[in-house]
């Protein structure tokens, strides 16, 4: 449950030193059995009419967000859409222009390695 939907439960905390408190006792091997063996109630047929009426409570119990809210989350999607597409143009561009450097580059390495004398 989130903050805002009323659990407003302080979380329960124990003194410094003090001891933990001991879990509770698992149930043996035959308490597990027996649960087991145990026959499970008959389902109930599935009813539209029933689960139409749960899903209407249920969308009841929605709190929708104010138009306010909405408008203001959309422009802020919006204005990130355009920094970000705006970021990638520029990293486009940039990249671009190194990648039509590189023949030139190759034709520098050239040149400098015949001056020293490195090249065959």
């Amino acid at each position: 449950m989130a903050k805002d939907q009323g659990a407003n439960v302080p979380a329960a905390r124990r003194p410094k030193g003090a001891a933990r408190p001991t879990p509770p006792a698992k149930p043996s091997a035959a308490g597990a059995s027996s649960r087991a063996a145990a026959p499970a109630p008959p389902k109930t047929p599935f009813n539209p009419t029933q689960f139409a009426r749960e899903v209407r409570a249920e969308a009841r119990k929605i709190t929708w967000t104010s138009w306010k809210e909405t408008w203001i989350t959309s422009t802020m999607v919006f204005i990130m859409v355009a920094v970000t597409s705006l970021f990638f143009f520029v990293v486009d561009i940039v990249l671009r222009a190194l990648v039509q450097l590189l023949p030139q580059v190759d034709v520098l390495i050239t040149y400098v390695s015949r001056l020293l004398g490195l090249a065959g």
